[in-house]
């Protein structure tokens, strides 16, 4: 394995009975990025968490900091925050917390952890007492009680407001400043846009595109004009427009020619209030690769 690598999957493959969940998977993570697992539903992600846990049975290899996932588990090197991670019931914050630092071959600091989890004021509070939001953060620390350097995040914001989701991101950046490599399977791709180093696309069990957020945008062609019009605009016809929405006055246009569009739009004298030219968002480009089959894009890894 490479210096500085803290993921290696190689031809990763889980099957349940007839179905292929993850399909000759390769992905490697360099220490300290913080990295956004993006795709629909089924499409292998948190199966690839799973694996990477040693929760599933697989083929290929995975090595977390040159170990196996038991050998990294028991070594303190994961930490995981699961879409569907329970909190015993009948307990307080603190016995839950000071359970699972015990259990770590090494443990966080209690205070300095409280803080950085965002947990202040809950420890004396009962689990079953927790809002959804606290239940997260309460995870959270759980999670990072053994100073894990590799840390695994399936939909950690599912429960949280903006402000929770927030402070969320602001830990995790702090984290990745100091050397932590993050990984997060998120729905929330504006999230995956403004804070992962870089995104991986998976479908179908395989990563369809590994790069940056811009990088993956920048490989779906198109781009969509939006103006605004108060005429009954017939748009059948324009060069390069392969898409029209109206919603009101406002006016989008999806071109494969952009300058060709807009030539056309203007020819005549024509006015467009508002006009506004972008590519593709994450979220666009997310459902594009997912829909059909292609070639991996972004960077070379």
């Amino acid at each position: 394995m490479p210096p500085g690598t803290a993921l290696d999957i190689r031809d990763l493959t889980v099957r349940y009975g007839d179905t292929t969940a993850v399909d000759g998977l390769d992905l490697q993570l360099r220490t300290g990025e913080t990295v956004a697992l993006l795709g629909p539903n089924g499409a292998g992600k948190s199966t690839v968490v799973n694996a990477v846990l040693g929760l599933v049975p697989s083929t290929g290899t995975v090595r977390v900091l040159g170990r196996t996932p038991a050998a990294a588990v028991r070594a303190g090197c994961v930490g995981a925050m699961l879409q569907h991670g329970g909190l015993p019931g009948e307990s307080r914050v603190r016995e839950v917390v000071e359970l699972v630092r015990r259990s770590c071959p090494r443990s966080w600091p209690l205070d300095d952890l409280v803080v950085t989890a965002g947990i202040d004021g809950l420890l004396g509070r009962p689990v079953d007492a927790l809002s959804g939001g606290q239940r997260q953060r309460v995870l959270l620390a759980l999670a990072l009680a053994g100073e894990p350097p590799l840390l695994l995040l399936d939909e950690p914001t599912s429960a949280m407001d903006v402000e929770g989701r927030r402070a969320f991101w602001t830990t995790m950046r702090r984290l990745a400043d100091r050397g932590t490599t993050v990984v997060f399977a998120t729905h929330h791709l504006e999230e995956a846009d403004a804070v992962a180093d870089r995104v991986v696309v998976v479908a179908g069990g395989q990563v369809v595109a590994d790069g940056t957020a811009a990088q993956v945008k920048a490989g779906i062609a198109g781009r969509t004009v939006t103006f605004t019009a108060d005429e009954d605009w017939r748009f059948a016809g324009l060069p390069g427009v392969t898409a029209a929405d109206r919603q009101g006055e406002r006016i989008s246009l999806t071109t494969d020619n952009v300058e060709a569009t807009l030539l056309a739009l203007l020819a005549g004298g024509r006015r467009l209030p508002d006009l506004q030219v972008r590519g593709a968002s994450l979220e666009e480009a997310v459902l594009s690769l997912t829909s059909r089959s292609r070639t991996p894009i972004g960077a070379d890894r």
